[in-house]
């Protein structure tokens, strides 16, 4: 059970990054402007731009790949983390800014993004610490089988 809530987890996450980049990718032009009208990300509204899409691509090769796994849930939780902070920002500021998602997330409105990110950011929480709980029983297992065999010679 344990590791399904892993599994899942990762698995929304890729489809969600894999979806996200894919779409800012599509609509570069419209991600862009969108990113340059905001006032806290319009002095790094190009770089942002540019890197966004390639470090979820990059989230969702390590999500894809069990051995580095909790390195691609620590980098989403890491992502949730910035866009929740930028949603609050957003939302302080009374601005009625677009949405640069991509894709059908667009049509949320701020708060409907703050309850999504706050949503995957606590199951991504939630599936780093089972992850690290199974790595820690499995290397205990790994150890027990090796003190149980006897190397000793006679």
């Amino acid at each position: 059970m344990k590791k399904t809530i892993v599994e899942v987890t990762s698995i929304l996450y890729i489809i969600l990054f894999l979806y996200t980049g894919i779409s800012k990718l599509i609509d570069y032009s419209i991600f862009r402007e969108q990113i340059a009208e905001s006032p806290i990300l319009m002095p790094i509204a190009k770089p942002i731009a540019v890197i966004l899409p390639w470090v979820e691509f990059f989230v969702v090769f390590l999500l894809t790949i069990p051995r580095w796994r909790l390195k691609g849930l620590y980098m989403s939780l890491g992502l949730m983390t910035i866009f929740i902070i930028y949603i609050v920002a957003i939302l302080m500021s009374n601005k009625h800014l677009p949405c640069s998602c991509g894709g059908i997330l667009q049509e949320l409105s701020w708060t409907g993004h703050l309850v999504f990110n706050t949503v995957s950011f606590f199951l991504a929480i939630l599936a780093i610490k089972i992850e690290r709980d199974l790595r820690k029983s499995n290397y205990k297992d790994m150890l027990n089988k090796l003190n149980n065999n006897d190397y000793r010679y006679a």
